[in-house]
């Protein structure tokens, strides 16, 4: 249980929250933090437990739980486990229980007119064996035609993410290849590009599918200045001249865009699945 030295020098106490979960956590985490995001002005010291598949495991957790609790903080605790036995167990941890999963059974027991199965949830494993695979073979398909590496099957992508060097290209095909399922290349814009003032020469083909990614001048110099310190590629004017020339073959071909500056690779994605009309 940490502390935080505020500005007017008094000592905040971050909460302690913790992400149980049946499974990998990712739910429980996406779900928790989403709600955390509303409290900005209190500080948390998170901890995700996965894979608690036991009454046992469940009340060694509770034991942690409340030996934190003991010490004059409060636990959160954001549960998706779904099993109701370990369910029972985690809530009588001394904690604040958010029951992410319990809440709503009864809500789909009622609207489908059965019971629940009480198994474990597989959003994020081999539950659906032909989706697991589509989602793996678009994480080879994204690695394959990373920064340009490869042109082979281009035809075949989905989205093509176009942007200066460092804008967020990678991360961000990833996550759409991992997290939905998408065949997503990405296509680095460089210096030749700018000079011609058009598409790069395989992308004309696919110009349809393409996606465009910026930046700021400022943002993109910082992060470029963590690779190559006091270089050409890191100055701010260079940066300027690559974002504005980006920008500029954007609105020629009518290529949609994202300034990636201050968006996370989650929402980038969002709006790439939204605005393409992409679906898994």
């Amino acid at each position: 249980m940490g502390k935080i030295e505020t500005p007017g020098g008094v000592e905040q106490v971050s909460r302690p929250v913790y992400f149980l979960s049946d499974s990998t956590g990712i739910t429980a985490e996406t779900l928790g933090n989403t709600l955390l995001t509303q409290f900005p002005q209190s500080t948390f010291d998170r901890t995700t437990i996965p894979f608690i598949t036991s009454v046992e495991q469940a009340q060694a957790v509770v034991s942690t739980v409340d030996a934190v609790a003991a010490q004059g903080v409060l636990p959160i605790v954001f549960s998706t486990v779904v099993g109701g036995d370990i369910r029972l167990t985690l809530a009588a941890c001394r904690a604040t229980v958010v029951d992410l999963i319990g809440t709503h059974i009864w809500q789909l027991e009622g609207a489908l007119g059965a019971a629940a199965s009480g198994k474990p949830g597989q959003a994020h494993g081999l539950g659906n064996a032909a989706r697991y695979q589509s989602r793996m073979t678009a994480v080879e398909y994204a690695m394959e035609h990373d920064d340009g590496q490869s042109l082979r099957a281009l035809e075949k992508a989905q989205v093509i993410l176009v942007a200066p060097s460092r804008c967020g290209k990678t991360p961000t095909t990833m996550y759409l290849a991992l997290q939905h399922g998408i065949f997503a290349a990405n296509f680095p814009l460089v210096e030749e590009d700018f000079e011609r003032e058009g598409l790069p020469e395989p992308l004309k083909p696919f110009a349809e599918k393409c996606f465009g990614l910026t930046s700021t001048p400022q943002r993109l110099s910082q992060i470029r200045t963590e690779r190559r310190r006091d270089s050409a590629y890191a100055s701010l004017r260079q940066c300027s001249y690559e974002l504005r020339s980006a920008e500029l073959m954007y609105l020629t071909h009518g290529i949609p865009y994202l300034n990636s500056a201050s968006v996370s690779v989650e929402e980038m994605a969002a709006t790439i699945l939204q605005k393409m009309r992409l679906k898994h």
